[in-house]
């Protein structure tokens, strides 16, 4: 499913217009990326929680030289579905 995929079945399971769930998604989507960028953890009950996981710097291998790459420090972001949304998709 993509971005206009999801607005679509979100207006239809809501009563919104299309437009008015874009902004609804869009409005997530940006809350979601600014508390995640500031550390904070968001938690859905039921849907699950984004949360941030710090990566440390590591040597890697490229896979056709096989020559040792620097793999930069950075910040990913982790998602542990909940108890609801596990019981729905099995």
């Amino acid at each position: 499913m993509n971005k206009a995929e999801l607005v679509d079945a979100m207006a239809s399971g809501s009563g919104l217009s299309k437009a008015d769930a874009k902004k609804a998604l869009d409005a997530f989507v940006d809350a979601t990326s600014g508390a995640l960028k500031t550390g904070d953890r968001i938690s859905l009950v039921g849907f699950g929680s984004f949360s941030i996981s710090k990566r440390e710097a590591r040597n890697g291998r490229n896979p056709k030289t096989g020559a040792v790459i620097k793999i930069a420090a950075k910040n990913a972001v982790r998602f542990k579905a909940g108890v609801e949304l596990s019981t729905k998709v099995n």
